[in-house]
């Protein structure tokens, strides 16, 4: 546990200075060794609700002025309270520590601290000096003590940490209160910018992310949380031609040349953001994809009513070649070519970022995958795919009949029930064996569902298969029961004996989970599988095979698609650190997160300024019964004045945190 000298969070009073250290439990990350990276202390920790010292030889006046500064720097100086405050405050402190004015301006200096706190519009400004104020009110002699001090303590070595709970939710990290800040101002294109410093395919996150983001937003302690995918489609809308503009070679400063070329397997989310980002930085790019066209899940799963693929997605993948990469389509490794003849070629380094394209079997009685009639997910969705492009030219592979029944939970089931009635199914059922509000599908694809007329039915178990002259006609269920919760918090389910039913249907989906295909890999890869058959990585996403590297559904399962382009930004910057110093380098903003993840769960942190409620806007979509006719895009893009409004929601909750460490 973290031993803590002293200090203040919350308004709770720790103070170990005459005593035995006791144990924290709210701060356990701190218990690694009481180090922030190998050999390197952590001295002192400052965040939004106060602070705390491990050392006693810690300046804490100096560590107050360092986060002032912080705070200065980041304030976005709409109100003057944040804008002047910070920035007096910050003087005076590095005033103090060099002995150019005495302890008669820490009342002043306090007074001032309190106004910017209670005074500021936006949380940044709010938050931005309990730390101060908790020195000068409980541990003023400590603070005291560093005054003048400047020359033999001075400039700590200290690291200091921006977020905000959204951007902590995000896989990517996009910083999201910035490009909602454009967006109230107007600068469409400064805000798409902020996007696609991430990830290149901002029109498709904004179409299909699942929100992990708006999950977080303190905006939903107030009235509803901020539409953040949606201004993310709009500004993505707004400034779709930009990357006409801003990508192409010209935009890489300094090339690597092609002795330093790396390879990209699949040229899905995570290897389309791999790549991205390795060219940006002047390597040689070349993708290897099995498919004969580009996006992986996102391309050949996502049916087109949610993301329409010429004009989004495959223009956003074109950056790719804009950068100078190339894309090799219908080129599969482990069959066309293998991880050595890779390395033979002179790739210097590999980024293995194959999708989970396999579909999951029920494992019931009766179960056959020669029936017709029964087909997986995953393989339905790519027949949808590859009829509705060809304009439903030619027979669809599938006899579907008047009756479909989809089994499973998540986005696939919802897409493949949904196609369904496009393609001209009259009657959709989706069976799932726990309750709705275990679903794991997003909540806005089941209300959608719902409003197309797509029957429900919950706590359903397939038990059997049934068929007859070699094709299924229906699945056999038992009702399931809730039990209690598990130790991942999720409440268990059981069978009701006696409570077997059959739905009868003239085609079965089967969309429990994929899994990725491993047939891609060969005995003489020299890269190990975890325990969930994945590819083995390290917290750099190196496998087991000196430079070559994995990320995505290949080593998570199966991903959304911003978790999948988070891991291909985050192998891009392992990769590159590993042709350039020979491995990869430590990580002060993963080590800060990891740190600010275990406060965050004890931070009494609400909404403190006033908020009128004002509920966020409403997307406009085609018509239920138009809408399950066709494969037109169901939601259309806000307008400007909408976007204005939404963006007006945003707290802008952002928090400063920092460490003084050793070194």
């Amino acid at each position: 546990m973290a031993r803590i000298l002293y200090g203040v969070w919350n308004e709770e009073i720790t103070d170990n200075r005459d005593k035995w250290f006791v144990e924290i439990e709210e701060l356990k990350e701190f218990d690694q060794a009481d180090e922030f990276d190998p050999g390197n202390p952590v001295k002192a920790f400052l965040g939004a609700r106060g602070f705390f010292v491990f050392d006693k030889n810690t300046n804490i006046l100096d560590a107050a002025y360092q986060y002032a500064a912080t705070a200065a720097r980041e304030s976005c100086g709409k109100c003057t309270p944040c804008r002047v405050g910070t920035e007096v405050i910050a003087s005076k402190l590095d005033a103090l520590s060099r002995g150019e004015i005495g302890t008669e301006a820490i009342d002043e200096i306090l007074t001032l601290a309190e106004h910017v706190e209670s005074t500021s519009l936006c949380g940044l400004g709010q938050t931005s000096t309990e730390p101060l104020i908790a020195m000068l009110r409980y541990f003023r002699e400590e603070f005291e003590a560093g005054i003048g001090r400047h020359d033999q303590t001075g400039g700590q070595a200290y690291t200091d940490y921006v977020t905000a709970p959204c951007i902590e939710q995000c896989p990517s990290r996009v910083d999201i209160p910035r490009y909602i800040e454009y967006v109230k101002d107007s600068k469409f294109n400064f805000s798409i910018g902020v996007i696609l410093k991430k990830y290149p395919m901002a029109a498709t996150c904004g179409r299909v992310c699942v929100r992990f983001c708006e999950a977080a937003c303190r905006r939903s302690r107030v009235d509803e949380p901020v539409g953040i995918k949606v201004l993310k489609r709009f500004v993505a809308d707004k400034e779709r031609y930009v990357t006409d503009q801003w990508f192409n070679q010209d935009l890489i400063s300094e090339k690597k040349g092609d002795f330093l070329k790396v390879a990209v397997i699949g040229a899905g989310p995570a290897g389309i953001s791999a790549a991205y980002h390795l060219l940006l930085k002047g390597y040689s790019v070349d993708v290897y994809e099995s498919l004969n066209e580009p996006g992986g899940m996102a391309g050949v799963g996502i049916p087109k009513y949610r993301l329409p693929k010429d004009e989004i997605l495959n223009k956003e993948v074109s950056i790719i070649e804009s950068l100078g990469g190339r894309i090799h389509y219908g080129r599969k490794m482990g069959k066309d070519f293998s991880l050595d003849d890779l390395i033979g070629q002179g790739y210097k380094a590999v980024f293995i970022g194959v999708g989970a394209h396999k579909g999951k079997k029920l494992k019931v009685a009766g179960e056959d995958d020669s029936l017709q009639g029964y087909i997986s997910g995953v393989k339905f969705l790519l027949y949808i795919n590859q009829h509705v492009l060809n304009e439903q030219n030619g027979e669809f592979p599938v006899k579907l009949g008047k009756k479909l029944l989809v089994m499973g939970g998540g986005n696939v089931a919802m897409d493949c029930a949904r196609s369904a009635l496009r393609m001209g199914v009259k009657e959709v059922h989706v069976a799932y064996r726990r309750a709705e509000e275990q679903m794991p599908a997003d909540v806005e694809e089941i209300h959608a569902a719902k409003k197309e007329g797509i029957h429900f039915h919950f706590l359903s178990q397939p038990v059997r298969v049934i068929a007859e002259q070699a094709r299924v006609t229906g699945i056999e269920f038992v009702e399931m029961e809730l039990g209690e919760m598990d130790s991942s918090g999720r409440r268990g389910v059981s069978p009701r004996p006696g409570s077997e039913f059959i739905i009868d249907a003239d085609t079965a989906v089967v969309a429990i989970g994929q899994e990725v295909d491993r047939t891609f890999l060969n005995e003489n890869d020299g890269m190990e599988l975890d325990h969930w058959q994945c590819l083995k990585t390290d917290e750099h996403l190196a496998t087991t095979r000196k430079g070559v590297f994995a990320g995505g559904d290949c080593v998570l399962g199966p991903a959304t698609l911003i978790q999948a382009m988070a891991q291909g930004e985050k192998a891009a910057r392992s990769i590159d650190e590993y042709l350039t110093y020979g491995r990869p380098r430590f990580d002060s903003d993963r080590r800060m997160s990891e740190i600010v993840g275990c406060v965050s769960r004890h931070v009494d942190d609400d909404v403190i300024q006033p908020v009128k409620n004002q509920y966020r806007v409403h997307v406009e979509e085609l018509e239920p019964e138009k809408r399950k006719e066709i494969f037109a895009e169901v939601e259309k893009t806000i307008t400007a004045e909408e976007a204005a409004r939404e963006a007006e929601r945003c707290l802008r909750c952002y928090r400063i945190y920092s460490v003084i460490t050793g070194h």
